[in-house]
């Protein structure tokens, strides 16, 4: 099969920001508009809590997969955008004092913090279903069985044995020696389920042969762990002002990380190979995947 992949000549820089706008865009689109009466603090939360602010990574990796198989931009577009309900809805729930306490999310107060903690809880409660109400309308995609997969691929990604699951295993390790196995296990759960989704919804919606599906799983697997390896570091050695949330937060908590069992040069190292073993994947791709390549390297690499 040819792939096209990314546009020619476009750094990933450019390719982030110009994604970033459109994914913004849609999002604003998508979301609830301001309104008067008892709803109107909800939906305003709801606004808050996901525009303005974030890398969109997920959303990215939609786009960026989905190019390879000459999916309509618009399309991955939508489907990106409910990817990011979903992340947005998460944390939220992450932030509030019964899960992480968080009072700073994306550089600006969190949403419980603003907004108090039953509407944020409402906030991220409709912020899930919304996310599926976009898969499964056809505006999204023509084809019933391609919205079906999407749904069910979300869902799984976002469930008890994904996302959530992996919450739950996060906020054990504060009080559960967990070794590296059991930390990669949770972090496969808690961040690199809804990273992996990302990336292979846009096989689901190239309709890719299973051989490619499962080169991009293996992709977004070892991306998954470098990105959260990355996290880890930030948390030691970021600042609040550039990571936008609060840092050291772990430490304090005693809870297992990466970084608290292989030490900042361990973690570090074993991140970039990680990088470099995504990117290992992308062979059949040829050189329309080098916005994945790059992207692999970025996530290491990246200063927040």
């Amino acid at each position: 099969m040819a792939h096209r992949g990314e546009k020619h000549g476009e750094s990933l820089a450019s390719a982030l920001a110009r994604a970033q706008a459109k994914v913004e865009e849609t999002l604003a689109a998508i979301l609830p508009p301001a309104a008067e009466g008892p709803e109107g603090e909800l939906f305003g939360a709801m606004r808050y809590a996901t525009l303005e602010g974030g890398k969109r990574l997920r959303p990215f990796l939609v786009v960026a997969s989905a190019s390879l198989f000459d999916v309509p931009e618009a399309v991955a577009l939508r489907v990106g955008a409910a990817v990011e309900l979903i992340h947005s809805y998460s944390l939220i729930h992450d932030d509030l004092p019964c899960m992480d306490d968080d009072a700073l999310r994306r550089g600006k107060p969190a949403c419980h913090v603003r907004f108090g903690e039953s509407t944020a809880v409402l906030a991220g409660d409709a912020l899930m279903p919304l996310a599926f109400e976009v898969l499964a309308d056809p505006a999204t995609h023509p084809d019933a069985s391609v919205r079906a997969a999407l749904v069910v691929g979300l869902a799984r990604a976002a469930g008890p044995r994904g996302m959530v699951g992996g919450q739950v295993l996060d906020l054990a390790a504060e009080r559960v020696d967990l070794d590296v196995g059991g930390i990669a296990r949770l972090e496969r759960l808690k961040t690199g389920s809804l990273i992996a989704f990302a990336v292979d919804a846009g096989a689901i919606l190239g309709r890719a042969p299973e051989a490619e599906r499962k080169a991009l799983a293996a992709y977004a697997h070892d991306l998954g762990l470098a990105y959260q390896m990355a996290d880890d570091l930030l948390d030691v050695e970021g600042s609040a002002g550039a990571t936008g949330k609060e840092v050291g937060k772990d430490a304090r908590r005693g809870k297992a990380t990466f970084v608290a069992l292989l030490g900042v040069a361990q973690a570090r190292d074993q991140a970039r190979r990680l990088a470099e073993q995504a990117a290992s994947h992308l062979e059949p791709f040829g050189p329309g995947a080098g916005t994945l390549r790059a992207l692999a390297r970025y996530v290491v690499e990246r200063p927040a």
